[in-house]
């Protein structure tokens, strides 16, 4: 089968940092599913694990933490999906990633395709989706059914790739949201989306929260730069609030302010469930499906903005590098395999 691999961890630059290969096709055995893949999208996730670092791998190393595609084969106890059925997923980063041919999945963490998207369009969502509902409903404990409408959530990157579906689900649970972006494109995109109020995260936030007629909000999702924007997160968050951040910190975070508003951060990485094979990993199952419904029932757009065919080494390099630059506007999706 065709995939992108690597062997040595280079510069985006570099031919063989990313490269194209055969390699055998898997087979499922126990709950694994043998996905066809017909598209894959592209996510900060993969630049940093392929970030230049002193390691070589013994045998090819295929990254990738988004597909759609269809089941071709299952394992012998699997009972959620047959063959033949179309599905999405972001996978697992302890396992070979999607950016294959033919990849191996564990059925607990796939849910069904939306019927109304096709593969490239459906393949833009599963991570951030799965990243965006945790956040906000496992980590922040908003209650998705509406219970906090009305309650203000500031999310700090909000044209990227989990910014872009975050913003429609805490709309559709009712929340005021205050999303950041900095270029014209990007702020029209956060618009459109149903951000009620954008506001640039390259200027003081707070003159601009209070511009709004705020004094703290609720709720804070960092999607963007968690060391640049954590003085002013403490800074806005409201007394016993809570902050979830997907964006590791390189800089000790002062808690101080936090402290003397007993307020908390949490962290959402939607890999521990799969990484720590925890017992409720069928949540990502569930919440893949509720998404699928939402999409269909009309109620999330696509966040797919960059659609390139084929899936190559040439073209995963193009969106690697476009990603690292830090200006993309919601997702980079590859699809067909030539």
């Amino acid at each position: 089968m065709k995939a992108v691999a690597l062997t040595r961890y280079l510069p985006i630059e570099d031919p063989l940092s990313l490269f194209d290969i055969e390699m055998d096709r898997p087979e499922p055995v126990g709950h694994d599913l043998l996905v066809a893949v017909n598209a894959i999208a592209v996510n900060p996730v993969d630049y940093k694990v392929r970030a230049p670092k002193d390691k070589i791998e013994e045998s090819p190393k295929v990254l990738g933490w988004d597909a759609a595609g269809v089941v071709e084969a299952v394992g012998p106890e699997v009972t959620l999906f047959k063959p033949g059925d179309e599905v999405f997923y972001a996978g697992d980063i302890t396992r070979q990633g999607t950016n294959s041919q033919f990849h191996l999945v564990e059925e607990a963490i796939v849910g069904r395709k939306p019927q109304s998207l096709d593969f490239a369009q459906a393949a833009a969502f599963p991570l951030t989706s799965i990243t965006a509902y945790e956040a906000f409903f496992d980590r922040l404990g908003i209650d998705v059914d509406g219970r906090n409408a009305k309650e203000t959530l500031l999310i700090i990157g909000g044209a990227g790739g989990v910014g872009s579906i975050g913003i429609q689900l805490a709309k559709l649970a009712g929340l005021t949201v205050i999303a950041t972006a900095s270029r014209p494109e990007s702020i029209q995109w956060v618009r459109d989306l149903g951000a009620d109020h954008v506001i640039n995260h390259r200027e003081p936030l707070r003159p601009q929260i209070e511009s709004l007629g705020l004094s703290h909000v609720d709720h804070i999702a960092l999607f963007n730069d968690t060391d640049g924007h954590w003085d002013a997160t403490a800074d806005l968050i409201r007394p016993q609030g809570k902050v979830v951040s997907i964006v590791e910190n390189e800089r000790p975070l002062s808690q101080s302010v936090m402290k003397s508003k007993s307020a908390s951060l949490t962290w959402e990485f939607m890999f521990t469930r799969s990484m720590f094979q925890t017992p409720d990993r069928i949540e990502q199952h569930h919440l893949l499906n509720r998404i699928a419904d939402w999409i269909d029932a009309g109620k999330i757009k696509t966040t797919a903005n960059n659609v390139v065919r084929p899936i190559n080494a040439e073209n995963l390099r193009a969106a690697h590098k476009q990603l690292e630059a830090g200006r993309s506007v919601g997702k980079i999706v590859l699809e067909g395999w030539h």
